[in-house]
């Protein structure tokens, strides 16, 4: 079990995909996200293996939800500054959204 406590340690937030890149290096299929969180936290760089089961056009301009308080990590080469939150296995694979529409950089409580 994970306590209140080390759950409040994650800094989840809304996030507005603002551009999306094929990685040219990974084994598995996957993006490089480039997502916007507002001012408090900028624009980040994370890479998600979710191109099987979303299109290009399906993320571009879409609200997500993702952690912005992971330490960086080298995915094939590219750092990945954050992690977008999915559920599901890969063949039904369902990314996390706001049911409406809220501003970029939105703390998940």
């Amino acid at each position: 079990m994970v306590s209140v406590d080390n759950f409040a340690l994650l800094d989840i937030r809304i996030g507005k995909v603002v551009g999306v890149e094929d990685h040219p290096t990974a084994r598995k299929p996957m993006y490089k996200l480039i997502v916007e969180f507002g001012p408090e936290v900028g624009t980040r760089t994370i890479v998600a293996g979710i191109r099987a089961a979303y299109s290009k056009e399906q993320l571009e301009g879409r609200k997500v939800v993702c952690v912005v308080n992971l330490d960086p990590k080298q995915i094939a080469g590219i750092e990945s500054q954050g992690m977008l939150l999915a559920a599901g296995e890969i063949d039904n694979l369902a990314i996390l959204v706001p049911d409406r529409d809220i501003e970029e950089g939105s703390r998940i409580r």
